[in-house]
């Protein structure tokens, strides 16, 4: 990866130019740009420039851009939709059949000083007052899609008791949103850093999980929470460990949610004890994005404080900074959001 002086991207009548104040460096960059999810028919078009959760100012509108002008502060969503589709037209454009992502449309990156976004009067959302480009930055991707796993997935309930495995930026995010919603949250990791985050982030409990079996972080779970069991999990890392850890912190009848994708150890699939689904009615969903319709409701809550998305921003960077970011992830030596702020 290298920071070089290119074209800005031109826009068509449908597009806008916004020029990003912010941008978060999500996992996700670092894993397309590691060559996983080819197994999902992931390709990146090289060459291209990563970045995907943008908050920033319009800078120019297409002929066709009803709702925008320049100086409009904007959410950008990672996944950009067609409107068109079947999937669409339902209200759920985080499965539309027509998909681009900012780290796989030329132009469209968030790691520059201009990004095109395509089909604008979808795919970005005009900011309210209270909520900034920071927020919105960590917003655009890990935080919607922990917004929709918590409320819409796994439809957490006031009262009831939420597990996160894996307390990264969605974790941290679903544990946010989760305590706002009224639920008593217990957050796993296996890093003492990661669980110290979660608690200040309303987490009630932690639970290291580093060295344990799923079967033994349960009985770590029943020490806490008593011997039922936890009503949701959020397996917000993906994987065989983390979601057979997850698994197995459900009460009968619990749902798990799982917001985590895998990586080359498991190649897009685990084993799963399915007899144990039947026996004990687990659901099991997956959850992707968040529905473009969803954003107001989103943006409220942010607006008005109960929700607080830049309280997981733990570093402000450069982009000469990216690389050295991706360089730490590997060994999970990031925390929370990290978020380039200087784009010179």
């Amino acid at each position: 990866m290298e920071v070089k002086n290119i074209p800005i991207p031109n826009i068509g009548d449908d597009d806008i130019l916004v020029r990003p104040s912010a941008s978060g460096i999500c996992r996700t960059d670092w894993h397309v740009w590691n060559g996983d999810w080819t197994w999902g028919g992931l390709k990146l078009p090289l060459p291209i420039v990563l970045g995907h959760e943008i908050g920033g100012v319009v800078e120019r509108v297409g002929a066709n851009v009803r709702h925008l002008k320049p100086g409009t502060r904007v959410c950008v969503p990672f996944n950009y939709a067609d409107g068109d589709c079947p999937y669409c037209r339902k209200g759920l454009q985080n499965l539309c059949d027509n998909p681009a992502w900012g780290f796989t449309t030329q132009g469209s990156g968030g790691f520059a000083q201009f990004a095109r976004v395509p089909n604008a009067n979808l795919n970005c959302v005009a900011l309210p007052e209270n909520v900034t480009e920071k927020d919105a930055a960590a917003l655009g991707c890990r935080y919607m899609t922990s917004f929709r796993a918590v409320k819409t997935r796994a439809q957490v309930q006031g009262g009831e008791t939420v597990v996160v495995v894996g307390c990264g930026g969605v974790g941290r995010s679903a544990v946010q949103i989760a305590a706002a919603m009224g639920a008593l949250v217990v957050a796993i990791d296996t890093k003492d850093s990661a669980l110290e985050a979660s608690k200040a982030l309303g987490a009630s409990y932690a639970i290291n999980s580093s060295g344990l079996t799923p079967f033994e972080v349960r009985e770590s779970l029943d020490k806490l929470v008593g011997s039922r069991g936890a009503d949701v999990a959020i397996d917000a890392m993906g994987g065989q460990n983390s979601t057979l850890t997850s698994l197995h912190t459900l009460a009968k009848g619990g749902r798990l949610c799982v917001a985590g994708l895998t990586t080359q150890d498991d190649r897009g699939e685990i084993t799963l004890p399915i007899d144990m689904l039947v026996f004990k009615e687990w659901s099991l969903v997956g959850t992707l994005g968040n529905p473009h319709s969803d954003y107001p409701e989103l943006l409220r809550l942010v607006d008005s404080g109960k929700l607080q998305p830049s309280k997981l921003i733990t570093e402000e960077v450069g982009l000469k900074d990216v690389q050295s970011v991706f360089d730490r992830m590997p060994s999970f030596k990031t925390e929370g959001f990290v978020v380039v702020t200087d784009f010179n």
